[in-house]
């Protein structure tokens, strides 16, 4: 396996696992693995239907200190990373630009899981209209996130929406969006920020990572170099899951090397 950093990952401090980090951590260092993230989310004023109250809140400083015990117990053995994966929403540009400092993170993702108030997860995001539509403003909300909130390193599973659609991604291409995916990216590259390859669109049946591959080949043109690849795990089974996949998909794309963050700065690994 030539990609030895997984780059998002959870444990049971994210409401939607229950790992403890020490098995993760533990099966990271059984894969081969060199270097790993966790990313747990922190999604304030997330929507959530009422069984789900309080899921995505995140105590970081209990975090924190377990991530630091299992540092310790791996020690020369795996490099493990304080992350976080922020829950973006533009009217959370204050709250966002106080926590990204209030701790030392490694790195940190930005994602959007929320779309004017609702979760692509959940079906009723799409009823009432075609996927065309729904995506299309749910690109346009990760636009004006790029354009508002600079809190984040890399832009997570980019076109996460895809994953849940009724007919998931079938008829779903770039070319459809490609205006609006060119501004995000530009953005993202003139910023200096990067974005993930997340294998979790694999296991989602999309037989494609998110973002797609046309996606990750575009941001190559356009002049992106700082990728992550991450599994989107959250239990140990899930570690670098399809990262041979990743491999060669990025090789494919244009890439050379991948990424991983120490003190909020990318170092490059050779494909």
């Amino acid at each position: 396996m030539a990609i030895k950093a997984d780059y998002h990952m959870h444990s049971s401090f994210s409401g939607d696992s229950a790992a403890p980090m020490e098995e993760m951590a533990k099966r990271a260092l059984d894969l081969g693995l060199t270097h790993i993230c966790f990313t747990e989310h922190y999604d304030p004023d997330y929507v959530y239907p009422p069984e789900e109250e309080g899921m995505f809140e995140l105590n970081t400083d209990s975090y924190l200190y377990e991530l630091l015990k299992c540092k310790n117990n791996y020690n020369g053995q795996l490099e493990i990373a304080f992350g976080v994966e922020l829950g973006l929403q533009p009217h959370l540009k204050r709250q966002l630009a106080v926590y990204a400092k209030s701790h030392a993170f490694d790195f940190i993702i930005g994602s959007s899981h929320i779309c004017n108030r609702k979760d692509p997860y959940y079906p009723d995001f799409f009823e009432g209209r075609n996927e065309d539509e729904a995506h299309h403003e749910y690109f346009a909300s990760v636009l004006e996130c790029v354009k508002t909130l600079p809190y984040f390193d890399v832009y997570g599973h980019l076109d996460y929406v895809v994953r849940y659609g009724p007919t998931k991604n079938d008829g779903y291409t770039y070319q459809k969006h490609a205006d609006i995916f060119d501004q995000i990216l530009s953005l993202l590259i003139n910023n200096e920020k990067g974005i993930e390859l997340n294998t979790g669109g694999f296991r989602s049946g999309l037989n494609q990572p998110n973002p797609c591959i046309e996606i990750l080949k575009r941001y190559k043109e356009l002049g992106g170099e700082i990728i992550t690849v991450g599994s989107d795990a959250h239990e140990p089974k899930d570690i670098a899951a399809d990262f041979d996949k990743a491999c060669d998909i990025l090789k494919e794309c244009g890439f050379s090397y991948y990424c991983a963050f120490q003190n909020r700065i990318p170092e490059y690994f050779k494909l």
